[in-house]
């Protein structure tokens, strides 16, 4: 396979405690699969520098870093954090953040707080937004447009599962949505017809491991490799080879993520 064919893992923990007695595998494993690249997002304040260590010990990982919306309330995250941390040349993206309130609507005020606050520092780095969310579709819309109105970001959708009118909002904002491992799950209709009408240089590819491990491993501990799986049947739905698939998700992730620069 050559090098401009290898698939980039978007989105997983490699600093959750699930890949604490093997991650020097599991790292080699999507090396051997084909994954040319590793974006691991840290939720907390209380895991960057295992996070930081993770992405300096494996030339393939990169990091980002922000607040998970179900870490609001549990954890602060002051934007000097984020701040020292986006100095660091393998910081490439600001998140993941946003809203969701399928858990914690109890937090909404907060969580929508927090998630504007990562948007200044997305508008001020230059540097793109990863952006969670669930169960709060038009608060999501409503923020994104507002703030992109008072000065234009960049953001990724990640694992999208929402409807076809944030879809809609978000890719008129030029932004991205990101496939998981949902889209091999049976009776996924509403999404398979989102990402089929999306089109291709709008798209990601991305694990979210530990969760979310993609047929035929579902239930499973989920980790980068298994990304073949989900890019199988994400080219089926889009209606183009894999390799063909492969190549564009790869393009869209460096021309998103501007730092990732070989």
């Amino acid at each position: 396979m050559s090098k401009k064919n290898l698939l980039i893992d978007s989105h997983c923990h490699l600093d959750f405690s699930d890949f604490d007695a093997d991650l020097p595998k599991i790292v080699e494993k999507a090396s051997d699969a084909g994954i040319s690249k590793i974006l691991t997002i840290c939720t907390k304040i209380s895991n960057l520098k295992k996070t930081i260590q993770i992405a300096e010990l494996y030339d393939s990982v990169y990091f980002a870093f922000g607040l998970h919306p179900l870490n609001v309330g549990k954890e602060t995250i002051d934007p000097q954090d984020i701040l020292q941390a986006a100095a660091h040349k393998k910081m490439i993206g600001i998140g993941e953040t946003g809203l969701d309130y399928y858990y914690s609507k109890e937090t909404a005020k907060s969580q929508k707080k927090s998630f504007i606050k990562h948007i200044e520092l997305s508008q001020a780095l230059q540097l793109p937004l990863i952006v969670h969310s669930r169960a709060a579709d038009q608060d999501m819309k409503t923020i994104l447009v507002q703030q992109y109105k008072r000065k234009p970001f960049t953001a990724v959708m990640h694992c999208f599962t929402s409807g076809q009118a944030l879809a809609r909002s978000v890719l008129d904002l030029g932004f991205y949505l990101s496939m998981s491992g949902i889209v091999t799950f049976s009776r996924n209709t509403e999404l398979t017809n989102i990402f089929s009408k999306t089109p291709l240089d709008k798209v990601l590819i991305e694990t979210d491991s530990p969760y979310l491990a993609p047929a035929p491993f579902r239930g499973k501990r989920n980790e980068p490799s298994f990304i073949t799986n989900t890019c199988k049947k994400g080219a089926e739905i889009m209606g183009v080879s894999e390799e063909e698939f492969k190549i564009a998700t790869t393009k869209n992730f460096k021309t998103l993520f501007w730092k990732v620069t070989h």
